[in-house]
């Protein structure tokens, strides 16, 4: 399957690592063409990210590796697309 972007909500303590530490890790692993991290929350001992990774063929398991040696966990997966074609997610009316 050709994943060519994933979403991932990523938690990391205050201090350690940076983020650029994380985005270094994440720029290790094969296909990657472009990431993002983005703050969404933070707490006493912990910041929360969303983590967003484009590329072609990407390796899910080689990228949540990747983070988690620096020292931050990845608790989900959000979004994941794949494909020839990248698909817009829609919002939903309710």
């Amino acid at each position: 399957m050709n994943v060519r972007r994933v979403l991932l909500d990523v938690d990391k303590a205050i201090q350690r690592p940076e983020i650029i530490d994380i985005a270094e890790a994440i720029d290790t692993v094969r296909g990657v063409t472009g990431l993002n991290i983005t703050v969404s929350d933070i707490d006493v001992q912990t910041v929360g990210m969303d983590v967003t990774v484009v590329g072609e063929g990407l390796d899910v398991g080689a990228l949540i590796r990747a983070i988690e040696s620096t020292g931050a966990v990845v608790h989900s997966i959000d979004e994941l697309a794949a494909g020839e074609q990248l698909v817009e997610p829609i919002a939903r009316q309710r």
